[in-house]
């Protein structure tokens, strides 16, 4: 079977297909689970919605309120209504009365909700929630002729400390802040203000004695209530105690009142009196505060903010009946993932198995499905086979090298033992032999030292321009007197004038190695040609001979270290089975690559491709 026909997968056998099916199933069982949560969570989310959007409203209410309060007009509203409405994402207008326009976030020419959300006069207001206002009526931030002056403010502050000093002495701790209009107050930690006795021994009389600019306003409300009090049957000039009328003290209003009251000699009845009293203050203060604070404005918020809660809410046996689906399909999601994920799981445990056996094994999966996993388990399988197959590689290399070092080391100890024993003489012949057997050892062990740094890749190359001619020429005169020997003309030949990228010295190696096996396997009156000629960025060289040529099916193995066409292990016929491997080692270390082509009874064809170079000048 080949690879393209192993590949062909049914549709419905693919592990994608399969993670699709299971991942479906899951995904139901999700949205049943998800539908439930979202019911139940909407429902939440509607009334936590509800009470923020009611908040966000108070809140909008009170800082417009607070702005109104500090400004006699609308005019620089825009910049507060914009931070509004961007912080908590609603839009706000302002408009009078009639609908005039006073700022709006939205753009120009958007259409106003049919009713104002709200009224926003801090003179007349029921809503904001800070102490007091609901008590008066008015914004406790509405100061207006009663603010201090700086000087003022430093004096009341320091007869203020004089008295948290006082305090501190029995033990309470006090914190100081301050009202709308500079007056400093001193508290209880607890936020409570009242001391009992302790009131008058830390008390001068200064901390509630009205400052000039709080006394020229009592004195104008006074003017202004005369009229309505003279109606009410109270005396007009009967003195006004104070706080009956600062800004931010109205929470002690109606105590301090009823002593006004009492000390108009009892006209009325209290209560009575009371609330008549307190009505001639209230409207004169609204006079008196009136210029200082923005006209009413009608507050309008969103479109359709109708605030209303949902209708629906689910009732226990729907949730129930949801709890006990949602329940029953996440035991059918879990039980099918369970078999799914054990289908898939199994080849793959097989694999796990095999890959952790012993390397001498050389263990097998067996295919048991067409999906991925089996190509898998096929190329787990091929990779078993080549391991097995690069494992008897390594057997034999072992058996290659300990042949080719026994050789020459029999003959050189054997001939050194007769030596020793004094049955030969050491003569020229026999030194002449045993030197010739140590080359031959050092040519096996450089061989495959060279082989060795190749495959590390510590295999250093000093790289320069080469001209292809002159290296063959010096190839073919080193070579000249063994192919002179062996009969075989040595020819070389270049086509134009093409350099090498390469090291020169490991360049005639390659080839060196090359011409002695041709010369080996070339007949007496035979030929071995050494051509070069450029190839784009490559310079390709053949070395051809008119040899005995290598048989098809052992040209594929010409290039495996120790291997030799012929099988027998004799030198006379063959050489230590390195030089090819070293040939396509150090071709591959340049970047290039090494091929044969042979005829059997008409030669061999060796080419080696390797990059170019530009000759030096031309750059």
């Amino acid at each position: 079977m080949n690879r393209a026909a192993r590949t062909r997968i049914p549709l419905r056998k693919r592990l994608l297909v399969r993670l699709l099916i299971a991942s479906v199933l899951i995904a139901v069982c999700s949205v049943a689970a998800t539908a439930w949560l979202a019911v139940t969570t909407t429902t939440r989310a509607l009334r936590e919605e509800q009470g923020q959007a009611l908040a966000d409203d108070m809140d909008i209410l009170a800082k417009l309120s607070g702005y109104a309060a500090t400004h006699p007009d609308w005019t620089g509203v825009r910049a507060t209504l914009r931070d509004l409405s961007a912080r908590t994402g609603r839009r706000i207008a302002l408009t009078t009365a009639d609908r005039t326009p006073l700022a709006d976030s939205a753009p120009r020419g958007t259409a106003l909700p049919p009713i104002a959300a709200a009224t926003v006069d801090p003179l007349r207001t029921d809503t904001y929630s800070e102490p007091g206002a609901q008590l008066s009526g008015t914004d406790p931030r509405v100061v207006g002729p009663y603010r201090l002056t700086p000087q003022e403010r430093v004096k009341l502050d320091a007869v203020a400390g004089e008295r948290q000093r006082c305090f501190s002495r029995y033990g309470i701790d006090t914190a100081v802040t301050h009202t709308p209009s500079g007056r400093p107050v001193v508290s209880a930690a607890d936020g409570g203000t009242s001391f009992g006795y302790l009131s008058d021994e830390c008390g001068d009389g200064r901390y509630d004695r009205p400052m000039p600019t709080e006394e020229k306003a009592l004195t104008a409300l006074r003017t202004e209530a005369a009229g309505c009090l003279t109606r009410a049957g109270l005396d007009p000039d009967m003195p006004l105690l104070f706080g009956a009328g600062l800004p931010g003290t109205s929470d002690r209003y109606p105590t301090l009142a009823l002593e006004f009251v009492k000390a108009a000699g009892g006209a009325q009845d209290g209560k009575s009196a009371l609330r008549s009293a307190q009505t001639c203050l209230e409207a004169a203060r609204h006079v008196q505060l009136d210029p200082y604070v923005a006209p009413p404005a009608e507050l309008f918020l969103g479109v359709g903010d109708s605030g209303a809660a949902p209708r629906w809410v689910m009732s226990p046996a729907n949730k129930a009946r949801i709890v006990g689906a949602a329940g029953l399909v996440l035991a059918v999601t879990v039980a099918v993932t369970a078999v799914v994920a054990s289908r898939l799981v199994r080849p793959l445990r097989a694999l796990t198995e095999a890959a952790q056996q012993p390397p001498d094994r050389h263990a097998r999966v067996p295919v048991t499905t067409r999906d991925e996993t089996g190509i898998l388990a096929e190329a787990f399988n091929d990779l078993a086979e080549r391991r097995e197959r690069l494992e008897a590689q390594r057997k034999a290399l072992v058996s290659d090298v300990a042949h080719e070092l026994r050789s020459p080391l029999t003959n050189i100890r054997g001939w050194l033992e007769v030596t020793r024993d004094g049955l030969v003489e050491p003569d020229t012949e026999l030194l002449g032999a045993l030197h010739e057997e140590a080359l031959v050892l050092q040519r096996v062990i450089d061989d495959l030292r060279d082989l060795a740094a190749a495959d590390a890749g510590t295999l250093r190359l000093h790289r320069e321009p080469v001209p292809a001619d002159e290296l063959l020429a010096q190839v073919a005169a080193a070579h000249r007197v063994a192919a002179d020997t062996a009969g075989v003309r040595l020819r070389t030949g270049t086509d134009g004038a093409p350099w090498f990228d390469a090291d020169p010295v490991r360049l005639r190696q390659m080839l060196g190695n090359l011409v002695t096996n041709a010369v080996r396997h070339t007949p007496p009156g035979g030929t071995v040609a050494l051509t070069a000629r450029a190839d784009g960025e490559r310079v390709v060289v053949e070395v051809a001979d008119t040899g005995t040529g290598i048989a098809a099916e052992d040209l594929p193995h010409v290039f495996e270290r120790f291997w030799r066409a012929e099988k027998s292990r004799s030198r006379r016929t063959g050489g230590s089975g390195l030089g090819l491997p070293i040939v396509r080692q150090l071709t591959v270390v340049h970047g290039g690559t090494a091929e044969a082509t042979s005829t059997p009874g008409a030669g061999s064809v060796f080419t080696l491709r390797l990059p170019a170079a530009q000759p030096p000048g031309d750059g």
